[in-house]
């Protein structure tokens, strides 16, 4: 089992809301217009009802899209801005497994980091119950207490967020942020908790260059990094994205093709690592990424 690194656990602040797929936006031109989430007038603003004025004060944090003072970040600058953001109402795949990423990293959120680094890893398949366990057991370790009620209340928006209802006329308004990404699949058990999957794959609609952001964003190397260090510690690139071997491996070698990278990977006697001559910078990538 991986030894995760002790942040502080957080499983709630979002009224039980998964992120719908116009807050992120919303919130962005909610508070570039110079708003706050604590006037009277923000139920207005946004439309939507005080609870969930709350959920997206919330979400856009957890996403690393605003600061603590509730200031948008350079990312979501330049994401989000009407006039030339790279993808303001996020209609490119590769935007939703870049907030994924986000959302796994930031640590305001902390159901998603612990499933991705941690859970999943011990166990292919899960239920709430193992993840309430394996909470629980974190939350030991870093001296914290937490509320039960909580936790669960906190997977079940998890669930949503990644998984679509069964329901065929379901609102698709209402559908949680993730689903698209097809991240997680249920399977489920009569008279028994529904048992959730996360399986490591190639991940053939990822896109290299939100991989290679992934790298940049959380980079604990000077110009080179082993490639298991990528593969299958917390926070990394194989972790955050449920990669296998192969399919961390063929988008290296793509993106090391790509001599704008200034990367290289070399696989010499069973020692596999990816060294850069120079770091690129992490949102120059995005914007090529955005460009193309």
């Amino acid at each position: 089992m991986f030894a995760l690194e002790p942040k502080k656990l957080s499983f709630s602040g979002h009224e039980s809301f998964q992120c719908r797929s116009l807050w992120l936006k919303k919130g962005y031109d909610f508070v570039t217009a110079g708003n706050s989430f604590a006037s009277e007038d923000a139920v207005v603003e946004l439309g939507v009802g005080k609870n969930m004025v709350n959920a997206i004060r919330y979400w856009m944090k957890a996403f690393g899209l605003t600061n603590e003072s509730d200031k948008p970040t350079p990312l979501a600058q330049k994401l989000l801005n009407d006039v030339d953001g790279w993808d303001s109402y996020l209609e490119d795949e590769g935007t939703l497994w870049l907030l994924h990423y986000q959302l796994a990293t930031t640590a305001r959120a902390s159901t998603y980091g612990l499933i991705f680094n941690g859970l999943r890893r011990d166990k292919i398949e899960f239920t709430k119950s193992h993840f309430l366990n394996y909470a629980k057991r974190q939350a030991e370790i870093r001296g914290e207490s937490v509320n039960e009620n909580t936790i669960k209340s906190d997977f079940e928006v998890f669930v949503r967020m990644y998984l679509r209802p069964d329901a065929k006329d379901r609102d698709e308004g209402l559908v949680g942020l993730m689903t698209e990404l097809n991240l997680i699949r249920v399977l489920r058990r009569p008279q028994r908790e529904d048992h959730l999957v996360i399986e490591n794959t190639g991940k053939s609609n990822l896109p290299d260059a939100i991989l290679l952001y992934g790298i940049l964003a959380n980079r604990q190397f000077d110009l080179s990094v082993n490639f298991n260090t990528l593969l299958t510690e917390p926070d990394q690139v194989g972790s955050v994205f449920a990669l296998n071997a192969t399919g961390l491996y063929t988008k290296l070698e793509r993106i090391v093709a790509d001599k704008t990278n200034t990367a290289v990977f070399s696989d010499q006697a069973g020692i596999r690592e990816l060294s850069f001559k120079s770091i690129p910078d992490s949102m120059t990538v995005l914007a090529k990424y955005y460009a193309r």
